[in-house]
C-alpha cells in the first residue's frame, strides 16, 4: 500500500478523495492538503475516516511544498489545484523525490494558452530522477486519451480520424454558473478554436464553427469545436491520425452571458486599477459567480462524453464510437459534487490506482496514452465509470 497526497480542495479533489478513501487496498495513508487548510478538514469530515490527514501549503511555492513531502513522504503526489501551479508543483516532486499526476497542462496566468512543451521539458529530469510524471489524467484530457489508444490497440490497424465529444446536458437551474473553476473555463472556452489536419494546425474564431451532434440518451445538441490539449499529445503519439478535434456543447443562455461576459471586460486577465488597487476582472468574477462545489444538489441530468473514430482493420474502414454517460444525480449522491468533478476525479484516483500497483510506472512525463489502456479500461468499470461501444455507426463528423 503507497502513500498518497492530493493538492487541491475543490470539487475535482474531493471527488477523488473520496474514491482513493474506497480504494483502501492500494492506498495506505492519504494526505488533503490546500492554501485553506480547513476546505481539507471538510472533505475529511463529509468522507467521515478520521486516519486522513489534512495540510495547509501554497502550490505556489516550491519551498513549501518541499517541506510538505519531506514530512509527509508520500509515493505520489495528485495535482488537483489549479494548471498554473504544474510546474512548481514539478518542481518540488524532483527536489523532494515523489512521483507525480496532474489532469490538465500547465498554462501561464498572464496568457490563455495551452501547451504540452513546458511539462514535456521535465522528461529527462524525471527520467534521471527514477520518477515517475503521469500527465493528464481526467477524463479530457485524460479517459479521451485512453479511448484512444484502447481503441488503437484492439480495434485499428491505423487510426486516421478522430473527434472527442463532450456534452453536458445537465441543468442546475443558475442563470449563468461554469461547472469547474470559472477562471479557468472562461479563459478554455474565449481562446480561438484549433484543430489538425494533414500535420498542421488549422486556427479557427473561438466557437466559430459548430454543428448538431447527436449524443446517446440525450439527442442533439448544438457542439462547438474548440482546441483542447489531449490533441497535442494524440496526434504525436497515434501518427497515423490525418484529422483530430474537439467538440464541446453549450446552450444558447450560456453562450449569450458568455458573450456579455467579454463584451462588458469582465473576462479580461490583465491586472486593471481599481480603488488604488490592481484587480483582475476574470478573477473578480470567480468570485461573485456559483462556486462549481454547490451545484450538485440541485443538478439534474448526465453528462456524454466520448471518442468518434475512424480508421483501418484488416484494410477495410472501421467506424468506432466509445463514450461513458454519467449522471449529475448519482454523482453527487456518491460524492456530493456534479457530474463534471466526477468524471475528473475518478480518472485521477484511477491513474493514481494503475500507478500504486506498478502497472503505470516508469521514469520519465508521460501522458496517459502512453501506458498500458486495459487495467485502466478495467478499472472504469467497476469505479463509476462504465463506457459502451458503437461499431460501423454513423459518426456524424
Amino acid at each position: 500500500m503507497g502513500k498518497v497526497i492530493i493538492i487541491g480542495a475543490g470539487g475535482v479533489a474531493t471527488v477523488a478523495a473520496v474514491k482513493v478513501a474506497k480504494n483502501m487496498d492500494v492506498f495506505g495513508e492519504i494526505m488533503i492538503a490546500s492554501r485553506t487548510r480547513s476546505k481539507c478538514d471538510a472533505i475529511v469530515k463529509s468522507i467521515g475516516n478520521p486516519h486522513i490527514r489534512t495540510a495547509q501549503v501554497d502550490a505556489d511555492h516550491v519551498d513549501e511544498l518541499v517541506k510538505l513531502f519531506n514530512e509527509f513522504k508520500p509515493d505520489l503526489v495528485m495535482n488537483l489545484a489549479l494548471p498554473y501551479q504544474d510546474l512548481t508543483i514539478m518542481d518540488a516532486c524532483l527536489q523532494a523525490g515523489v512521483n507525480y499526476l496532474d489532469t490538465a497542462n500547465y498554462e501561464p496566468r498572464d496568457e490563455a494558452h495551452f501547451e504540452y512543451s513546458w511539462q514535456w521539458a521535465y522528461k529527462k529530469r524525471f527520467e534521471a530522477a527514477g520518477l515517475t510524471a503521469i500527465l493528464g489524467c481526467g477524463f479530457d484530457p485524460g479517459v479521451s486519451g485512453i479511448y484512444t489508444a484502447y481503441a488503437a490497440k484492439h480495434h485499428f490497424d491505423e487510426i486516421r480520424y478522430l473527434d472527442i465529444v463532450d456534452c453536458n446536458a445537465g441543468n442546475h437551474h443558475k442563470a449563468f454558473a461554469t461547472n469547474f473553476n470559472p477562471e479557468i473555463n472562461i479563459r478554455e472556452i474565449t481562446q480561438k478554436g484549433r484543430y489538425y489536419l494533414d500535420g498542421k494546425w488549422i486556427q479557427t474564431g473561438a466557437l466559430e464553427i459548430h454543428k448538431a451532434l447527436t449524443y446517446p440518451n440525450i439527442g442533439p445538441r448544438e457542439s462547438y469545436l474548440m482546441y483542447h490539449e489531449e490533441l497535442e499529445s494524440l496526434t504525436k503519439n497515434f501518427p497515423t491520425i490525418k484529422q483530430a478535434r474537439f467538440w464541446m456543447t453549450f446552450g444558447q443562455e450560456y453562450l449569450t452571458h458568455l458573450r456579455v461576459i467579454q463584451d462588458i471586460g469582465m473576462a479580461r486577465i490583465d491586472p486593471i486599477e481599481y480603488n488604488g488597487q490592481k484587480i483582475v476582472p476574470l478573477q473578480f468574477l470567480k468570485a461573485v459567480l456559483p462556486n462549481p462545489q454547490d451545484l450538485g444538489a440541485n443538478y439534474e441530468g448526465e453528462t456524454s462524453i466520448g471518442c468518434r473514430i475512424r480508421g483501418l482493420k484488416d484494410g477495410k474502414e472501421r467506424t468506432y464510437y466509445i463514450y461513458n454517460n454519467c449522471s449529475h444525480r448519482a454523482a453527487y449522491e456518491e460524492t456530493g459534487m456534479q457530474g463534471v468533478s466526477y468524471t475528473t476525479g475518478v480518472p485521477a484516483m484511477i491513474g493514481a490506482r494503475m500507478f500504486m500497483l506498478g502497472l503505470w510506472h516508469k521514469p520519465g512525463v508521460w501522458n496517459v496514452e502512453e501506458f498500458n489502456p486495459d487495467p485502466f479500461m478495467e478499472e472504469l468499470n467497476k469505479q463509476g465509470l462504465p463506457w459502451h461501444e458503437v461499431f460501423n455507426g454513423d459518426l456524424e463528423l
